[in-house]
């Protein structure tokens, strides 16, 4: 079936990290001869290959794919600003008639790019406590100043001292890329074309199993290598793009605060967690249509899904 401008039909695939997500991608590339555009926040940064667990050369090779190694560690991206660039690289490839399939486990990214942002929508636990961590290492003097700089009509209005409001402005830029002052509460800015959800659910314990395996397998093939190697080129814990589950252990076992042992268990926890908040994330979103990666049969039903949604948008249109 050919696909076009005029029908706007976008896969989106979503679910917890380490269920598949990737290979799913591949395998709807070769069914359908798609284009993978990536919704990671950390894949967008070169260098940082092992411990995002970014797609391999032979995978990448496989199906063009879209903001893969697009930055360095030290450049700044946000959500908003991926939402706006994601959109009109998917308006190029329906033109080009071929189907796009988002695929990513960053739920703000998949956010800005379906639904837009507003300052309530904007919204990250993630981040917010790392600006909650800084104001103890930091002071908020110099979070206070670093407002004023990248939205000062904000900082005026506040007081230097209101903690709270000084944070969760900081916040709103940090995911959205935009001053939290240029926003309308739900004055939010749709997509225009027609998201196909799919999303990839497994059972708990399973799930965890994998990550675990994935760890581990990480650790393997030279995670604190690739660290280390992200020391050499000049780039550090205090990065934005590295205060992340997998490198910041690695930076704090090379400090010497905990053997190896100690490091790869806790990567394994913290990535647990980070699944179940992926997965409440995902789970309040009524227009994703899920899948158990446990039953054998399960890509094949995604794709006949994905095949009778296409025939419907399409009769539709």
């Amino acid at each position: 079936m050919p696909y076009s401008a005029e029908n706007k039909q976008v896969v989106i695939i979503v679910g917890p990290t380490a269920i598949g997500k990737t290979s799913l991608s591949l395998e709807l590339s070769q069914r359908f001869s798609t284009e993978i555009v990536s919704a990671d926040s950390r894949q967008i940064y070169r260098y940082m290959n092992i411990g995002t667990a970014k797609p391999t050369q032979h995978e990448l090779h496989m199906a063009p794919h879209h903001f893969i190694d697009i930055k360095n560690p030290d450049e700044y991206y946000s959500a908003g600003m991926y939402g706006e660039e994601a959109r009109l690289t998917i308006d190029d490839l329906l033109k080009k008639e071929k189907l796009p399939v988002v695929v990513g486990g960053s739920g703000f990214y998949i956010q800005a790019l379906v639904d837009g942002f507003d300052d309530v929508a904007a919204y990250d636990s993630d981040i917010k406590l790392e600006l909650q961590q800084r104001v103890q290492t930091d002071g908020l003097g110099k979070l206070y100043a670093e407002l004023q700089l990248i939205d000062r009509t904000t900082a005026e209005r506040l007081h230097p001292n209101d903690t709270q409001r000084i944070l969760r402005a900081l916040e709103v830029w940090q995911i959205t890329g935009k001053p939290i002052s240029v926003f309308q509460v739900s004055q939010l800015n749709p997509c225009q074309f027609s998201p196909i959800y799919i999303g990839l659910m497994l059972n708990r314990q399973k799930l965890y199993k994998q990550i675990e395996k994935r760890v581990d397998e990480m650790v393997a093939r030279g995670l604190v290598d690739e660290v280390k190697h992200l020391q050499e080129l000049g780039y550090n814990e205090s990065l934005q793009s590295l205060r992340t589950v997998g490198y910041q252990e690695v930076f704090e076992f090379l400090h010497g605060q905990y053997p190896i042992h100690h490091m790869v268990g806790l990567i394994k926890q913290k990535t647990r967690n980070y699944a179940k908040r992926q997965i409440t994330w995902y789970k309040r979103d009524n227009r994703i249509r899920w899948f158990d990666t446990d039953d054998k049969y399960y890509v094949s039903d995604i794709i006949k899904y994905i095949e009778s949604e296409l025939v419907r948008q399409d009769g539709n249109g």
